[in-house]
C-alpha cells in the first residue's frame, strides 16, 4: 500500500479550531480549512499550522502552532507544503519537494521586504498559485518565480447545494470589510433609491464599527442598516431573502462574497473594477456599470422585475463553477 504523502497547509492566522461559529473566521482561513479537509478526505496525511499554542489532533487533521513547525522543523517532514500568503515558512523547509505559495492579495515589493517575505521567496525560487488571473497580472516579475499556477478560489461547502428562493424582499447587500465607496454609495441610495422605494432596505455587513461621518439614527430613517460581522448561517439566510448585492469592486482579487452571493441567486451589481471585470457577466449572473447612479437604476429595475428566476438560476449556475470537488482537481494535479 502506497505510503500517505505529508502535506503542511501553512495559515498565519490565529484560528479557533474549535469554534465552528467563529465570527472572527476571514474567508482565507475558511478556504485554508476547507482545502485542508477535503485533501484529508482524498487520503492525504495534513496538518495545519496557524497562530495557535496547543497541538490538537481533530479527525484526520493534526493542528499545529507555526512556531512550532519553524522551531521544530527538523521533526518534521513534508512532501508538500501549501502555505497562504506567508513565504517564510519555505526558509525551514528547503528539503519540501513541493513548495506553493498561495498568493490571495497583491504582495507589494516594500510590504514583502518588512514582511520577511521577499528573501524567501528569491532564495528559495517557490512555485507560486495565484487565486486569479487578474492577480497573477498585477504581481510584479521581480519576485523570480519558479513555476506560476492559477488555481480559483472556491466556494466554501456551506453555500453548496441550497435550497433556493424565487420569491425575494427588497433588501440589497454590502458585505465587504473595508470603505472605499460605501459613503458615495450611501448618498445614491438616499437620494435615488430610497425616495423612489421604501420599503427598499441596504444591508451592510462587515463593518463592525459605523465610521464617525455616518449617524446611525438617520441611517436607520433611510433604511440603512450596519449588520457587522455575523456567522456564515445568519449571512447565507440573509442572502437566500435578498434581491441583490452590491460590490462595487476596489481591491479585489477573488471576490468570495460575490461568489458566495450567486450561490444564494444574487446577482451582483458592480463597477466591474480588478477581478470583477472577469468574473460578472453583464446581464447574466450580475450587472456591469459605469457609476454609481447606474447602480441605482439596477436597484430599481430589480425591485420592479417580475420575474427574477432567471437571473437567479443564472447566478446560480456561475457559481458551480466553482464548487470544491472542481476545483480539488486542479490542486491535486500539483500535489500527485
Amino acid at each position: 500500500m502506497p505510503t500517505q504523502k505529508k502535506i503542511l497547509i501553512n495559515c498565519p492566522s490565529i484560528l479557533n479550531i474549535t469554534n465552528k461559529n467563529d465570527n472572527s473566521l476571514g474567508g482565507i482561513e475558511a478556504l485554508c480549512l476547507a482545502l485542508a479537509n477535503e485533501l484529508s478526505k482524498r487520503k492525504f496525511n495534513i496538518t495545519f499550522s496557524s497562530i495557535n499554542k496547543k497541538k490538537i489532533q481533530k479527525g484526520k487533521i493534526l493542528y499545529v502552532s507555526i512556531n512550532d513547525v519553524k522551531k521544530k522543523f527538523k521533526d518534521y517532514n513534508f512532501d508538500s507544503i501549501i502555505s497562504a500568503n506567508d513565504a517564510s515558512i519555505f526558509s525551514y523547509y528547503k528539503q519540501t519537494e513541493k513548495q506553493f505559495f498561495w498568493l490571495h492579495n497583491k504582495l507589494q515589493i516594500e510590504k514583502s521586504i518588512r514582511r520577511k517575505q521577499f528573501l524567501s521567496i528569491i532564495k528559495n525560487r517557490l512555485n507560486v498559485v495565484f487565486v486569479s488571473n487578474y492577480l497573477k497580472n498585477i504581481t510584479s516579475n521581480l519576485y523570480f518565480f519558479k513555476k506560476k499556477f492559477i488555481i480559483k478560489n472556491f466556494l466554501l461547502p456551506n453555500f453548496t447545494n441550497q435550497k433556493i428562493k424565487i420569491k425575494r424582499k427588497p433588501i440589497f447587500i454590502w458585505s465587504v470589510q473595508r470603505e472605499k465607496g460605501l459613503s458615495d454609495f450611501i448618498k445614491i441610495w438616499i437620494n435615488e433609491v430610497y425616495n423612489s422605494s421604501k420599503k427598499a432596505k441596504f444591508y451592510i455587513f462587515g463593518i463592525d464599527k459605523i465610521p464617525n461621518y455616518l449617524d446611525e439614527k438617520f441611517l436607520k430613517s433611510k433604511n440603512i442598516f450596519f449588520k457587522g460581522r455575523v456567522s456564515k448561517k445568519i449571512l447565507k439566510k440573509t442572502y437566500n431573502e435578498s434581491m441583490g448585492m452590491v460590490c462595487l469592486g476596489y481591491d479585489e482579487t477573488f471576490c468570495l462574497n460575490a461568489l458566495e452571493a450567486n450561490a444564494c441567486g444574487l446577482p451582483v451589481i458592480t463597477l466591474g473594477k480588478t477581478v470583477l471585470k472577469d468574473y460578472v457577466i453583464n446581464n447574466f449572473n450580475g450587472y456591469i456599470v459605469n457609476n454609481f447612479s447606474d447602480i441605482a437604476l439596477k436597484i430599481k429595475y430589480l425591485i420592479k422585475l417580475k420575474s427574477r428566476k432567471k437571473i437567479i438560476q443564472n447566478s446560480i449556475s456561475t457559481s458551480k463553477k466553482y464548487y470544491l470537488d472542481t476545483i480539488i482537481h486542479d490542486w491535486l494535479k500539483l500535489l500527485k
